[in-house]
């Protein structure tokens, strides 16, 4: 009996493991790592490089980069002028950069 409670309760422990969401992004983090790889270019949420391509929320919108999703892509894979921060910088590293820009933009730098 007792040999059975704890392969359930291992296979509860994996299933939960394997099914648990991700962690969520930390914007706090974010803001510590975009001040040191991202605020020569983007400082106050401006562009240094392309002023009309702010990291304002209407520019973001704009672009169609109001998300988490685009945004991670942009720093992961660069664009034009930017470069990709893949491989310098690591998947939750460039989430938390994600979502600190976000919070940025929606309270409006």
């Amino acid at each position: 009996m007792k040999k059975i409670v704890s392969i359930l309760l291992l296979a509860v422990t994996i299933f939960s493991f394997a099914f648990s969401r991700p962690a969520l992004a930390d914007a706090a983090a974010g803001g510590a790592i975009f001040n040191a790889n991202c605020a020569s270019c983007h400082a106050g949420g401006r562009n240094l490089v392309q002023a009309n391509k702010s990291l304002s929320k209407a520019d973001l919108e704009k672009y169609e980069m109001h998300s988490i999703e685009a945004i991670t892509n942009q720093v992961t894979n660069g664009k034009n002028a930017m470069p990709a921060f893949k491989g310098r910088l690591k998947d939750t590293q460039i989430q938390d950069v994600a979502a600190y820009v976000l919070s940025k933009a929606d309270a409006g730098w």
